[in-house]
């Protein structure tokens, strides 16, 4: 299996309402830097698994509506925790859609998977991985 990664970063502030969440309950800032791995089992007639451009590109479009925002307050995730796994899912979704309607070019529709990786800091990670069949 073939792979390229990308990289990007969001700031975003919210809280995850329960006691289960200690401390994280408050209201508090992140910074994630976000990976993005774009698999394909064989290379492309140009011999690459996706434009890396387009990748960036993708990723950046991606995470824009997100920079800077308090997740609280945006609607679609009313009612939601947005923990750092959840965001993963919600990131994968867009990328996903986002491959499947060719804003990766032509090899975006041919991808196998895609693994979406936040970072909250050097010793957390959490990632999403599916495929895109």
């Amino acid at each position: 299996m073939y792979a390229v990664e990308v990289r990007d970063r969001i700031m975003i502030a919210h809280s995850l309402p329960d006691p289960f969440f200690g401390p994280a309950q408050a209201r508090h800032g992140a910074t994630f830097v976000v990976d993005v791995a774009f698999f394909r089992e064989t290379l492309t007639a140009k011999n690459v698994v996706v434009d890396i451009g387009a990748a960036l590109e993708v990723l950046h479009n991606t995470l824009k509506p997100l920079s800077y925002q308090d997740l609280d307050m945006l609607p679609q995730f009313a009612g939601k925790l947005t923990t750092t796994e959840f965001m993963c899912r919600h990131i994968f979704d867009a990328l996903a859609a986002a491959a499947r309607s060719g804003a990766l070019g032509a090899e975006g529709r041919e991808l196998a998977k895609i693994r979406v990786t936040l970072h909250e800091t050097d010793l957390a990670r959490a990632f999403f991985e599916g495929p895109l069949g």
